[in-house]
């Protein structure tokens, strides 16, 4: 894979070596089962930045760099956030992802939850390709928190009386526990001692929780064309994220996203009303304000490791979750 100028400087030292990573993903396309080989065509096709295999690069660079272990490492975190995707979009009913067809829209339900189940046991193949049985624990770990925050999604869909407690719970297994779980296991693959892997769990963690406030708030305020998706679409699926959380914290009365969820007809007014609200209130500035101070812990956890190429990385991706666009 080549790098775009602006991910070659976001990931400094790593960038040459994360072609290796995708060619361990491209490997995953070749399979004796042709509807198997077209359907993980499909869902591996948007390669995206990957960011985070790139962490778990970075993180191992803070030891030895064992690009045979860390390799294998960063391909099955990458898989398995694919394959999560790829289950989120059928039970979402969603018909596009990043302005291109699901895999469930373009095959039906039951063969695309097969397809994910598939990623799901490939990334599970590659992650004992480590060698590590401490890293192979952390990555079940995170299967079943990612699962977990998907649960509680959808079982709150709908529901205003959640609050922000709860959302910060369900934000740290969807997203953050993945992110920690890049971090964290490329620093145990290095050898690193155990004050830099804890570091590095934060760090990873706080990126995380920066990173879906962020994508949170772009439901609200990102251009359509770059999101890949309508403005609000997760409020309209019944989600309610921090904004929509702070709104109805902030402004009980009357509040256009209550409106929206009890109404029977003119939902699409009200899901405007909704939008409108959050975007001339504070609510949009407060949960980035909330998610400045994630990475503000983010840098605070890594402030003591060696000055490198790789912590100064680490520092820019920060930057570049609190300023992306989609």
């Amino acid at each position: 894979m080549t790098q775009t100028p602006q991910l070659a400087t976001l990931y400094g030292p790593v960038t040459d070596d994360m072609v290796l990573v995708e060619d361990l993903l491209e490997s995953t396309k070749k399979v004796d089962l042709a509807p198997l080989r077209r359907m993980l065509d499909h869902a591996l096709h948007a390669r995206g930045k990957r960011l985070r295999p790139a962490l778990v690069l970075l993180s191992g660079s803070f030891g030895e760099y064992d690009l045979n272990r860390l390799v294998p490492l960063g391909a099955a975190i990458e898989l398995l956030h694919t394959a999560s995707l790829v289950h989120d979009d059928v039970v979402d009913g969603a018909d596009s992802r990043r302005g291109r067809p699901t895999a469930n829209s373009v095959f039906d339900n039951a063969l695309t939850v097969l397809l994910g189940d598939y990623m799901f046991a490939n990334a599970a193949e590659m992650v004992t390709r480590t060698g590590s049985l401490a890293v192979t624990r952390l990555f079940a770990l995170a299967l079943m928190k990612m699962t977990s925050g998907e649960l509680d999604q959808d079982a709150a869909a709908f529901d205003v009386g959640k609050d922000i407690q709860n959302y910060l719970w369900r934000i740290g297994g969807k997203t953050a526990a993945l992110m920690a779980n890049a971090t964290e296991g490329g620093a145990l693959l290095g050898g690193c001692d155990e004050g830099m892997v804890e570091a590095l769990r934060t760090y990873g963690y706080s990126i995380g929780m920066a990173f879906q406030m962020v994508d949170d708030i772009l439901d609200f305020t990102g251009d359509e064309a770059e999101m890949g998706k309508p403005v609000g679409s997760d409020l309209r699926e019944g989600t309610i994220t921090l904004p929509g959380l702070l709104l109805l914290e902030r402004y009980p009365r009357d509040n256009p996203i209550k409106r929206f969820i009890l109404a029977k007809r003119g939902r699409e007014e009200r899901l405007q009303e909704a939008i409108e609200m959050v975007r001339a209130t504070e609510v949009l500035e407060v949960s980035m304000e909330m998610a400045r101070g994630y990475i503000r812990r983010a840098n605070e956890a890594i402030a003591h490791l060696p000055e490198t190429e790789a912590k100064a990385s680490l520092a820019r991706i920060g930057e570049h979750v609190l300023n992306r666009r989609s």
